[in-house]
């Protein structure tokens, strides 16, 4: 049995700036990170177009501005205490960022620059050319090796331990699997902290990596914690056509047009959209151009229409948004500076996830907070996004919460001893689950119920909904997750790298996510944010402004739900009462 003081789930912005944010801090906690892929190659690693922050580099901002273009974007679903903690945080982690060594780009003056984002009223994403956080990451996981903190790079993590202690039941650490060596060791820690990120490959077309596949958030599904807000799952504008890999919202806060097969710039003629246009908020962008397309209106009559850069400049382009064009040449054969980029909406971030309070405590559905157990980042709900994230908030809630969470736990694991945990069980039970998943023999290969899944959840629970196509889908979820139990093949038996074998854990991960977004969205009888249901077209303050708790009990999904934090309202009533989006 291996034991640090605080161990990591995740390799990422969040998992790394919470190792930091210990070493610095605490640096005679031992600190263990464990992630499924080398931390280098975590998804944070693709976040392209910036981190918000009220610099007041390009004109005057303040974080209450951002607190409420926040809130106002969620469509008033956000924690506005959260809202709070991350807008006032964020001036002072970016120069934290830049004293670390993260290469901001600048302005002629020297300064770091900050560019216009959807649904922000100033300018205020800084950026890193259109690889931003490919430059944060890189920084944090080289301060985090040079600090000293142990990484198991290559582990997957199968079960948490969560048992009775002291003082009722808690996280105690956890059973993982070692990819290269097919070694199974238990883990026990002071605390834990979730920090794996989305869930994006439970839908077909995704911005997302091969790793998002929700293993966190299925961890804590199946200790019976609940996760919250499941259904509403971000689909960003602008994916690359066929792809689905993402360009950048930084492409159209460079001024970028999105154009249907008529040439027209078609933002204009929805009135939710017209004053900001190109940079209205992701739900309502990718509304508009679901519309154009099943109007007929997309290229060529097709399933997409063209995001424009041509007028930029090829200077601008290079110097701006490089790696745009870089995928467009290497995915599509466009090359953005002569020609229109092909675009349609890419499921892309989880707005929903583990519930957690502001100090980052995972909070069961009695809002009560888990002994010794923490998340943040995307797998986590704060919730600071509520119902809709703006572009440019994701890093920066990565990094704000990450480095509270580090702060956080450092406290509170100064003064607890080590858990008792008997490793035995938990070592033969892994066990035999591995040997379960290599016995199966059926006819069902991976791929192909993968495949069917994904297809199931981008039918029947994408970015329009309604309650017999919800209905349908869980029907169909439950047809195909038979197909996984009962009819699975697994080839291959090596101890090394069997990538197979993770592939099949990571589906049934797929299933449990997907069961609890499509039930989440089944029990939330309105339109809200990236929650669109064409049963219920309006939004329902008086009887939906309140999270969803979907869990498993007994096998089956269930949900509840908990109230909204309204604390801005002190500050602020005017804008921080619910109230009609306009842009």
């Amino acid at each position: 049995m291996i034991e640090h003081d605080v161990l990591i789930i995740g390799g990422g912005l969040t998992g790394s700036r919470a190792a930091l944010a210990i070493a610095q801090n605490y640096p005679d906690q031992s600190v263990g990170l464990i992630s499924k892929v080398h931390p280098i190659r975590s998804h944070s690693v693709a976040a392209q177009g910036g981190i918000a922050a009220s610099l007041r580099n390009v004109g005057d901002d303040d974080w209450l501005t951002h607190a409420f273009d926040t809130v106002k974007g969620s469509d008033y679903l956000a924690d506005q205490n959260a809202v709070q903690v991350l807008t006032q945080s964020a001036p002072e982690v970016i120069i934290d960022l830049e004293h670390l060594g993260v290469l901001f780009s600048r302005s002629e003056d020297g300064r770091i620059a900050q560019r216009a984002f959807g649904g922000h009223t100033n300018s205020r994403a800084c950026y890193a050319a259109d690889k931003t956080g490919h430059a944060i990451l890189h920084e944090l996981v080289m301060n985090v090796r040079r600090l000293g903190c142990k990484i198991y790079h290559e582990w997957y993590v199968l079960d948490l331990i969560y048992e009775d202690g002291a003082n009722g039941k808690e996280v105690k650490g956890v059973v993982a699997y070692s990819l290269e060596t097919s070694e199974i060791e238990v883990f026990c820690a002071k605390s834990v902290l979730c920090a794996t990120g989305g869930y994006g490959r439970v839908f077909n077309t995704t911005s997302n990596d091969l790793a998002s596949t929700g293993d966190g958030l299925c961890l804590t599904a199946n200790i019976g914690l609940p996760l919250q807000d499941m259904e509403f799952v971000q689909f960003h504008p602008t994916g690359l056509y066929p792809a689905g890999v993402l360009i950048s919202e930084a492409v159209r806060g460079e001024g970028a047009y999105l154009l249907n097969d008529l040439g027209d710039r078609f933002m204009a003629n929805y009135p939710i959209s017209k004053n900001r246009m190109e940079l209205s908020p992701r739900d309502i962008t990718s509304r508009n151009i679901a519309h154009e397309i099943m109007a007929g209106r997309g290229i060529n009559g097709g399933n997409y229409v063209y995001l424009d850069v041509r007028h930029l400049g090829r200077e601008k382009i290079l110097s701006r948004i490089p790696f745009a064009r870089e995928e467009g040449l290497r995915l599509a054969g466009v090359d953005c500076i002569d020609q229109p980029l092909p675009v349609r909406p890419t499921a892309h971030y989880s707005m929903g996830g583990i519930p957690t309070n502001i100090d980052c405590q995972v909070i069961g559905s009695d809002s009560q907070a888990i002994a010794r157990f923490f998340a943040a980042g995307e797998c986590a709900c704060l919730s600071v996004h509520g119902a809709n994230r703006l572009g440019a908030n994701s890093l920066l809630e990565c990094v704000v919460f990450g480095k509270r969470a580090g702060e956080k736990i450092g406290a509170y694991v100064s003064d607890r001893p080590m858990p008792k945990i008997n490793p035995d069980h938990y070592l033969a039970a892994a066990k035999a689950k591995l040997k379960a998943l290599l016995s199966k023999q059926g006819n069902s290969r991976i791929a192909d119920i993968r495949q069917q899944l994904q297809d199931t959840m981008t039918e029947h629970c994408g970015i329009f909904r309604d309650d017999q196509r919800l209905k349908d889908g869980l029907a169909k979820l439950q047809t195909i997750r038979d197909r996984y139990d009962h009819d699975l093949l697994i080839d291959d038996r090596s101890d090394l790298f069997n990538m197979e074998l993770m592939q099949a854990i990571e589906l049934g991960n797929l299933f449990t996510v997907g069961e609890i977004i499509m039930t989440s969205a089944l029990s939330r009888q309105e339109s809200r944010g990236a929650h669109s249901r064409e049963d219920y077209p309006q939004r329902d303050d008086l009887n939906c402004l309140k999270h969803t708790l979907g869990y498993l009990e007994s096998g089956k999904v269930r949900t509840s739900d908990r109230p909204v934090d309204m604390s801005l309202q002190s500050i602020d009533r005017d804008r921080f009462t619910p109230q009609e989006r306009k842009y």
